[in-house]
């Protein structure tokens, strides 16, 4: 069966008049694409990714850059990529895949439901034969995406063996914003946080966190909402979170940009990401049969 009869049947199968259909994305890749009362946007099986969205009467909130392979097996570069089991390197393995394994990987399409002026698109993943060579586990991972005036993205975690489990997780989720320089992310003023540009030194921010280099933050303990200033575009993204200790602010600048053959050269300008995430010392211990939910919310107002 090819890829499109794949893509016509499972329209036929979750698709709503009117709300969500499944279609062909960029590369061939199947997408749920969205266009409820409230908000547009569009999720990928590849990595179970939101990487669109557009809230009604307002401009596209997350980032994706033009240069993004859209292949099987690669991972998309923007939208909200799934960090998991571990977050950055592995650190007894520096050959597996950065940030894990679910971001290249092709999820399944578990439900599309039509609440109100909403849409809630909830994808799965789960343990195989490839997963367990680069981690033991077994596990059972969904990603919900729910689309309306505020974008809601639930990562619910399983753990289906009979050994406890620890893993790192996040929602790397990449901002669209007008100029990097003139951004402003509030509500981290007197968090420690490890600076990965400087040796995973242990800091503290003072104020606001301003972008003016490289920039690769992990925030210590921080449960609270955090607001992304953008003067620019005239916007304010706030995002507020459950079940997360950690949020990690990143910008590459342009010399790290330069290196990466899915970014264009000058695009590190036009966003910065700001992950929900349990990472470092907030990693997440489940016993068997225990499950983990975490949860971002992402609104835009007017600034």
């Amino acid at each position: 069966m090819g890829t499109k009869e794949t893509i016509a049947e499972m329209n036929a199968q979750f698709g709503i008049a009117g709300a969500a259909r499944v279609v062909e994305g960029k590369g061939g890749l199947p997408k749920v694409e969205v266009t409820g009362a409230a908000a547009a946007g569009e999720m990928y099986l590849l990595g179970g990714e939101v990487t669109s969205w557009v809230p009604r009467g307002r401009e596209e909130t997350l980032f994706v850059s033009a240069a993004s392979k859209w292949e099987d097996g690669k991972a998309i570069r923007g939208g909200v990529p799934v960090c998991f089991p571990w977050f950055g390197n592995k650190a007894d393995d520096p050959k597996a895949p950065a940030h894990g394994f679910v971001r290249a990987k092709a999820w399944r399409l578990e439900s599309v439901e039509r609440k109100g002026d909403t849409v809630a698109v909830s994808m799965s993943t789960a343990s195989d034969d490839g997963t367990k060579r680069l981690w033991p586990a077994e596990f059972r991972l969904v990603h919900r995406a729910t689309f309306g005036a505020e974008l809601t993205m639930e990562l619910e975690m399983r753990n289906t063996g009979s050994a406890p489990l620890r893993f790192e997780e996040a929602l790397h989720t990449y901002f669209r914003v007008e100029d990097i320089t003139k951004v402003r992310v509030r509500g981290l003023d007197g968090i420690r946080y490890i600076d990965k540009t400087d040796g995973f030194k242990e800091k503290t921010q003072l104020g606001d966190v301003v972008i003016g280099k490289e920039t690769d933050n992990v925030y210590l303990g921080t449960a609270h909402a955090v607001e992304i200033e953008d003067p620019a575009m005239r916007r304010r993204i706030r995002v507020s979170k459950e079940n997360s200790l950690a949020t990690v602010v990143w910008n590459p600048w342009f010399e790290k940009a330069k290196a990466m053959s899915d970014m264009g050269d000058d695009e590190w300008r036009q966003f910065v990401c700001v992950e929900t995430c349990n990472v470092a010392k907030h990693a997440v211990t489940l016993e068997p049969g225990a499950q983990h939910r975490m949860k971002a919310v992402v609104s835009v107002e007017e600034s």
